[in-house]
């Protein structure tokens, strides 16, 4: 039995060779270019690096300054040296500052929101109409999307975020609006 199987597999291993010897070149699959022929890279794109998300906007400016991303819904708060020491998500109201360089104007420990909620440590940097605009926490820590009848302009952020929003940006300080 085991003369047999042998006897088989040459067989086929014989067959199987003969059938690749004589393919045409039409299904042949075609040679591939040694490495010593083609320079490293030739024909191929260079990979392009990875953008990290999270990185500080390069069209922010520089020093020291809070930066507000309107599309990405993104603040960083960028250190003197350029490096951002916190970035988060923020909820904006329906009214949002044009995109330029402004200054924080007023602060406000706690009040209550046009929007009727309690709110806490209100930055405010920004006028567009009549509507103030300003960084702030609900009280509740929520975050929810905000009433887009209402003439608002908060943005709102989580209380921890808040709290340190509060204490980085005191009156004066750069806050950078970009789309």
């Amino acid at each position: 039995m085991a003369a047999l199987t042998a006897a088989a597999v040459a067989v086929v291993g014989l067959l199987a060779y003969q059938a690749s010897a004589n393919v045409p070149d039409t299904v042949a699959p075609k040679p591939k270019a040694s490495s010593s022929s083609t320079p490293p890279g030739a024909g191929h794109a260079k990979p392009k690096p990875k953008k990290d998300p999270l990185a500080v906007p390069a069209s922010s400016g520089t020093g020291m300054r809070v930066v507000y991303a309107l599309d990405d819904r993104r603040v960083w708060l960028v250190d003197a040296k350029g490096k951002s020491t916190r970035t988060f998500t923020v909820m904006p109201s329906a009214v949002s500052a044009l995109p330029g360089t402004y200054q924080v104007t007023s602060r406000s420990g706690t009040v209550t929101g046009s929007d009727g909620v309690p709110i806490e440590h209100v930055v405010r940097f920004a006028t567009t109409g009549d509507v103030a605009i300003g960084f702030s926490a609900a009280q509740d820590g929520s975050m929810e999307s905000p009433d887009p009848t209402l003439k608002a302009g908060g943005v709102r952020m989580s209380r921890a975020n808040g709290d340190a929003v509060w204490t980085f940006a005191t009156v004066g300080a750069k806050v950078v609006v970009i789309p």
